[in-house]
């Protein structure tokens, strides 16, 4: 899994080649990704988006406990 650093180069690597009318991109391997068409980059912007996002979120890391005898 990438980190939420590697995500951001690639999300701004994938939107600087949608803004110039590019359709394809170089990945971090050196292969290259050619998407079909706008929608198709526009998705891949969303799915980098939503996974940073997920990265990003807090995680609850206390758990505290409310009991009662019900008297």
């Amino acid at each position: 899994m990438a980190s939420a650093a590697q995500l951001s180069e690639w999300r701004d690597r994938l939107q600087e080649a949608r803004f110039s009318g590019e359709r394809a991109v170089h990945d971090a391997n050196g292969d290259r990704v050619e998407f079909k068409s706008d929608s198709e980059m526009a998705r891949a912007l969303a799915a980098i988006d939503a996974e940073i996002a997920n990265l990003q979120r807090r995680r609850l890391s206390i758990v505290r406990f409310q009991t009662s005898k019900g008297l």
